[in-house]
C-alpha cells in the first residue's frame, strides 16, 4: 500500500471531492467535529452529506437526531440524491430521533444521558448529534465542557464523532473552549456573494490533516443533487 492510500485510510470522506479538498482529504478518524453555524446555513446538509459518505465507505454510522424523524430524515435524504435506506435496513446506519421537550428529562441530566447513549454505540465508527444545542441552553458550562472531555475519551478509543451546534447557544467563552477541545472545526454561515444568497462552509480547523486544507467553500442545495459548489469566482461575478 502506498503512503498516500494509507493516509487516505484513516480518512472519512463526505463523499464530495470538493469538500473532502477542503478538508484535507476528508475527516480523520477518531477526531472530534465542531460543525457549527446559524439557522438554515446547511449544517444538517453538510452532516448528511458526511453520513451518505462515511456510509459507502463501509463505516457504521449512528445519528442522534434533534431536527427530524427517521421517516422524515429518509425523506430529506433520498430528495438530496443521497440514499441510505439500505444501510438503515442492514443496520449499518442507526437513527435515534430526540425529543426532549417530550420526554420528560431533566435538561441537567439530559447531557449525561446522551453521554451514556453514545458509549452504548460502542460498535459504530461515527456518531453524530444533530444538533446539541438544545442539550446545552441553560445548563452549567462545566457540564457542557465535561460532554466534550468524555466524547474526546471516545475519540481517543477509535471513535469519530461529529457534535452539530447553533452558536447562539453557547457564550463566546464557552466556544473558544469547545471550539479548542475540538480536532476538527466546520463553521458554515449565509453570505451575499455578487447577486446570490449562497452557504458558504469555512474550515477552521482539521488537526492532523495530511494535506493542505482549504479555508471557504461557497454550495447551493438543489433538490435531487444535494450540496452543488459554486466556484467562489463565479459567485462574486
Amino acid at each position: 500500500m502506498t503512503t498516500k492510500a494509507k493516509a487516505e485510510e484513516k480518512l472519512i470522506t463526505s463523499g464530495s471531492a470538493e469538500i473532502d479538498r477542503k478538508m484535507g482529504g476528508g475527516i480523520p478518524k477518531g477526531s472530534l467535529t465542531l460543525i457549527e453555524g446559524q439557522s438554515d446555513a446547511g449544517k444538517s446538509v453538510l452532516t448528511q452529506q458526511i453520513i451518505w459518505g462515511s456510509l459507502n465507505t463501509d463505516c457504521r454510522v449512528t445519528l442522534f437526531s434533534t431536527e427530524s424523524t427517521i421517516k422524515n430524515l429518509m425523506k430529506q435524504l433520498d430528495s438530496l440524491g443521497l440514499h441510505v435506506t439500505d444501510y438503515l435496513l442492514l443496520d449499518r446506519l442507526r437513527v435515534y430521533p430526540v425529543q426532549l421537550a417530550k420526554g420528560g428529562v431533566d435538561i441537567n441530566f439530559a447531557l449525561k444521558i446522551m453521554s451514556e447513549a453514545f458509549h452504548r454505540e460502542a460498535d459504530a465508527e461515527m456518531i453524530i448529534i444533530d444538533s446539541l444545542t438544545s442539550f446545552v441552553t441553560n445548563v452549567p458550562v462545566e457540564s457542557t465542557i465535561a460532554f466534550f472531555e468524555d466524547c474526546k475519551n471516545l475519540c481517543n478509543e477509535g471513535q469519530t464523532i461529529l457534535i452539530v451546534i447553533h452558536a447562539y447557544a453557547f457564550s463566546e467563552s464557552t466556544l473558544v473552549r469547545v471550539r479548542s477541545m475540538c480536532d476538527a472545526h466546520l463553521n458554515l454561515r449565509i453570505e451575499q456573494l455578487g447577486d446570490k444568497l449562497l452557504k458558504v462552509l469555512e474550515v477552521s480547523k482539521i488537526r492532523g490533516a495530511t494535506r493542505n486544507t482549504g479555508n471557504i467553500v461557497a454550495f447551493e442545495i438543489e433538490p435531487g443533487w444535494g450540496m452543488r459548489i459554486i466556484p467562489v469566482s463565479k459567485a462574486q461575478v
